[in-house]
């Protein structure tokens, strides 16, 4: 085996034992389907759309009427004497007393309506709380997923680098002893792979961090490398100037579920506090009763009304209560309404800063950097150009692709910012 063929499997070794991908099953996945398998799978959701059936579940509840009470009493057999003075002989129902009521809660000043309103408020706002949840854990898979693809891609500069650099070394090794290679310089280029060593390990573990929690989206086994495959082609045809600010706007007004949300709570406080005024009325109880044997006549027959007396408790605590809320709710509502504004805004501009740096870079600056990388490595091997040029350019090639990826990242990221302060998805990369 030759000594660059050695070389590369040694570097290859090592990079795939720090990267983690040893014995890993690899999930090569393009923007699409990680949105549909994160739809039909993720647990938060799920647990979310529980939650929904839960609270349609007290509409039913709301909408129905209170039992009515019967009550049945008999009372213990009492022995009399026949006219003659002799004792008769009761059976368990002749010469006790029977009695039986029926009794039904009557609920006034439209307590029924204003809680089944009440219900309907809270199902709605559980299905925005839904669509809010959707709207953030995609935000975040999105924004994992393209973090993901650029530390990647600046993660194989980093491989070809170390690989190029440990291929020198192990020709170094080689040459040990022989007086043709300086300790100084053989010094130096270790120094310089063991700083792209650590500076590559570091970037391998931020990815891995990222991929835990694209993973946690997902719902995907934990021992699942994801490589994301992004379009490049429609990334690159994304473009800021495509709606206006009002538009952006106008659309954040009518589908941010946070604002949904904000109003919703505003309208299920100004309707508790209609039902708490409600609650202030007391409710009518109407029976009706049968009793033998207990009265003043043998059968008697009655119905009648019962009310609280509203003297004390008039449910004045939690009506003051309920206004109260009213005003801290509309007041959040109004927060919110700034804040998207504000947000769309800064999001849109940007979008434009980030789009104008991106358009600035030339389209064959890195395969132009890329071939001079490996003409430079050719010529140190040959000794044609010294140490501290080809550490230089190494460094400089690093650092400009480090630099791109960034950019690339930040301006899809701007984009992403847009959908998610707007609640609507204009961009699509």
């Amino acid at each position: 085996m030759s000594l660059k063929i050695l070389a590369l499997v040694i570097s290859t070794l090592w990079i795939n034992l720090v990267s983690g991908q040893v014995h890993s099953d690899t999930l090569r996945i393009n923007l699409d389907s990680a949105e549909r398998l994160f739809i039909s799978g993720n647990y938060s959701l799920l647990a979310q759309k529980y939650n929904i059936d839960a609270q349609k579940a007290l509409i039913i509840q709301a909408r129905l009427w209170p039992n009515p009470n019967l009550s049945i009493d008999h009372g213990p057999v009492i022995p009399l004497n026949d006219p003659q003075g002799n004792p008769t002989h009761s059976t368990f129902f002749v010469n006790s007393e029977n009695a039986a009521s029926l009794s039904q809660l009557i609920l006034l000043a439209g307590k029924r309506n204003k809680q089944i309103k009440l219900a309907e408020a809270n199902a709605i706002l559980s299905e925005y709380q839904f669509f809010d949840l959707l709207r953030t854990l995609k935000y975040t898979l999105r924004t994992d997923f393209f973090n993901i693809y650029y530390l990647q891609e600046s993660a194989r500069v980093y491989e070809v680098e170390i690989r190029a650099l440990m291929q020198i070394v192990n020709a170094f090794a080689q040459q040990e002893g022989k007086g043709y290679i300086s300790e100084k310089e053989v010094i130096r280029i270790k120094a310089q792979l063991y700083t792209f060593q650590s500076e590559y390990n570091d970037l391998i573990n931020q990815i891995n961090d990222i991929e835990s929690e694209l993973r946690l989206v997902l719902q995907v086994n934990p021992t699942i490398h994801i490589d994301p495959l992004a379009d490049s082609n429609a990334i690159r045809n994304l473009d800021p100037e495509k709606f206006t600010l009002n538009t952006l706007i106008d659309s954040a007004y009518k589908n941010r579920t946070d604002l949904l949300i904000a109003r919703k709570n505003l309208d299920i406080n100004k309707l508790n506090y209609s039902y708490q005024k409600a609650l202030a009325v007391p409710d009518l109880t109407a029976s009706a009763s049968y009793d033998k044997q207990g009265s003043y006549a043998l059968y008697y027959n009655s119905i009648g009304v019962s009310m609280d007396l509203p003297f004390f408790n008039r449910n004045q605590g939690n009506i003051k209560s309920a206004k109260a809320l009213i005003e801290n709710t509309d007041a959040l509502q109004k927060s919110t309404e700034a804040t998207v504004a504000e947000n769309v805004s800064r999001s849109l501009q940007k979008a434009f800063s980030e789009n104008k740096l991106y358009q600035n870079i030339d389209p064959g600056f890195s395969n132009d950097f890329e071939r001079l990388m490996h003409e430079v490595l050719i010529n140190y091997q040959k000794r044609n150009i010294g140490l501290l040029e080809f550490l230089d350019f190494y460094d400089s090639y690093k650092q400009n692709i480090l630099q791109i990826n960034s950019i690339k990242f930040n301006r899809v990221q701007a984009f992403e910012d847009i959908n998610y302060y707007t609640g609507t998805e204009f961009f699509q990369p």
